[in-house]
């Protein structure tokens, strides 16, 4: 009997998704069925993720990056990593990964006042039961019915609170609604219809308990008489508030959450969502804040910081212009309730070093040590096809790469560097290691940069010699140029191209020789959205000043982060100077907003 060969599989990109994949064909379940090269642009993994050490071993990242509670596949292979990898407590800083990761409770969204002032909303989110990655509960799946039901319980909640501070007493907790048979709801919803029993907030929490229960069991409730029903209660709701709105600002927030989950809830019977097998991807076809328009939400509600917090989080925002908020609606609230109602143990948690540090490289590690191979320095140029006939359907014929530099003795390239006993990712390639790499380094050779097309020579790999199956793991930005023979051909890819639109982002890190609290800043560390732009969303990323090796430390770190405007890229794929000039832009604008947040006022 001849021994099966391994299958070859190509991973183009070194993104999470394609680490993910790697992870994934090679368990030892699969006993080595799975012959895995990683083939990666420049020096290091992670994509929009990757981070690097710079000077003072500083954590330089990509942008600002936290994870949710509810990244349950995330958490659940970086800790299977964890345990793979084995790292020994005595002697390295991050061993597991809950050294890794800590729970960060604390977000933030900011208004705008009449005068120009920035109003921060800061809230703590409690913990919840269990940690992220956990074994999932017995074969339960959220359905859109349970996050209608949590959202009606929000509103009880949010007008339990208003009563209370109304009636000078702390919110008392009342628990889940029942669910009482069909016709005792049924009569009760008439009753506080027909009597006036919604015209105080008290009845509006009644109301809201009985619209909770109604929701959980939609069967013995009509959809044409819940909408009356819910439309009665917001229609009381804002004539017992509304005027208290424009002078009492914590109240105004809250009604805006209020205004914007009567709105989901609308949606959500309107549109059939909670019997649609489509669930929320039914509304993709609007944006978010349409959907929420269509189904009542007040101006004031959709220009909350609360909602535009949603936007910015996500870069979601046409083109990267701030102007033109877009994001469908179907995500967007499938993000929304998940991250508040389904998050475990806490809603937000920050890396205790850089995504490059605490993430990518204990994937890294683990993958070499599976026997996966790593070819860095590989620029994908063209996904080549064969197959035209009818009798032959398309399929991967070559891969075609640029390769950036060469190995220096042919060796596979060791990327990894040290920092108080934690393997990192260096800022810049170790030119050591590369042919020629002085006068690479002379000349300013930018490996990660989709402009700069200089390369050492070519590389093709072919089917059955170099591969047999490929996972395309590159962003989508680049795909009109690396699969344009795929484009071509087939619709599905054009229509993916035409309509799906990818943004640009900028960033920027400041290290303080302030404390936070010295500056203004005295509710502990937060993570902040719905700013100003051009630098929407704020960190204090302070933490991270522990695995740095500044001589005189600095005494605090704020992370920033946004969308960035789209420049025209047409004729720029050959143009070195075309990111330098970007970046420029970036730090023009960044130097004018702090000579404007330094004038005096």
């Amino acid at each position: 009997m001849t021994e099966q060969r391994p299958i070859k599989v190509a991973v183009i990109g070194g993104g999470c998704a394609s680490i993910a994949a790697a992870f994934e064909l090679t368990r030892p379940e699969h006993a080595g069925r799975y012959q895995v090269t990683v083939y990666q642009l420049g020096w290091r993994l992670g994509g929009k993720g990757a981070s690097g050490r710079g000077p003072a071993n500083r954590v330089e990242e990509h942008g600002l990056h936290v994870w949710m509670g509810w990244y349950e596949n995330a958490f659940r292979l970086l800790r299977e990593c964890y345990a793979e990898l084995g790292r020994d407590r005595t002697t390295s800083p991050i061993a597991d990964w809950r050294d890794a990761f800590v729970p960060a409770p604390v977000l933030g969204v900011l208004d705008c006042t009449s005068d120009g002032r920035w109003v921060p909303w800061a809230a703590t989110l409690p913990p919840t039961e269990g940690q992220p990655g956990d074994p999932p509960d017995g074969d339960r799946r959220w359905s859109v019915r349970d996050y209608m039901v949590r959202s009606a319980l929000l509103l009880r909640t949010l007008f339990e609170t208003i009563q209370a501070r109304d009636e000078g007493r702390p919110r008392e907790p009342q628990g889940q609604a029942g669910a009482p048979p069909s016709v005792a709801m049924s009569d009760a919803i008439a009753r506080l219809l027909g009597y006036g029993q919604l015209a105080t907030l008290a009845g509006i929490v009644q109301g809201v308990g009985l619209l909770e229960a109604a929701l959980g069991s939609v069967s013995l409730v009509p959809r044409d008489a819940l909408l009356p029903f819910l439309d009665a209660i917001a229609s009381n709701a804002r004539r017992l508030l509304e005027t208290r709105l424009e002078a009492d600002l914590p109240l105004r927030r809250v009604w805006q959450v209020i205004d914007l989950t009567l709105a989901t809830l609308r949606g959500g019977l309107r549109f059939g969502l909670l019997t649609d097998p489509r669930g929320f991807d039914a509304i993709d076809e609007y944006d978010c804040r349409e959907w929420l328009a269509l189904n009542g939400a007040s101006e004031s509600a959709l220009a909350s910081g609360y909602l535009r917090a949603l936007y910015d989080l996500g870069f979601s925002y046409e083109d990267g212009d701030p102007t033109r908020p877009r994001i469908s609606a179907g995500q967007a609230l499938r993000g929304m309730v998940r991250t508040f109602f389904t998050y475990r143990g806490a809603a937000l948690w920050k890396m205790q070093a850089g995504m490059g540090d605490v993430v990518c490289a204990p994937f890294y590690e683990v993958l070499k040590r599976r026997g996966v191979r790593f070819e860095f320095f590989h620029r994908l140029e063209n996904v080549k096809l064969a197959g035209t006939g009818p009798a032959e359907p398309p399929y991967v014929e070559a891969l075609e790469f640029d390769v950036q530099a060469d190995i220096a003795g042919g060796k596979e390239y060791e990327p990894l560097v040290e920092v108080e006993g934690l393997p990192s990712w260096p800022s810049a390639p170790d030119y050591r290691q590369l042919v020629d790499g002085a006068r690479l380094a002379r000349e300013g050779w930018d490996f990660e940069s989709y402009w700069d097309r200089r390369n050492a020579r070519t590389r093709t790999l072919r089917v059955v010699d170099d591969f047999d199956l490929v996972v395309l793991g590159v962003g989508l930005g680049v795909i009109p140029a690396v699969c344009r023979e795929i484009v071509a051909r087939d619709p599905r890819w054009r229509a993916m191209v035409d309509h799906v639109k990818t943004v640009a982002t900028q960033a920027f890190q400041v290290w303080l020789d302030a404390k936070m609290d010295d500056l203004g800043w005295t509710a502990g560390p937060i993570t902040l959205s719905g700013f100003a732009e051009p630098f929407d969303t704020w960190a204090d990323m302070s933490h991270l000043l522990g695995r740095e090796s500044w001589r005189r430390s600095p005494r605090a770190i704020a992370y920033f982060c946004s969308v960035l405007p789209r420049s025209d890229v047409s004729d720029a794929r050959s143009n070195p100077a075309y990111r330098p000039t970007q970046q420029e832009q970036v730090r023009r604008v960044e130097a004018r907003r702090q000579i404007v947040m330094a004038a005096p006022a």
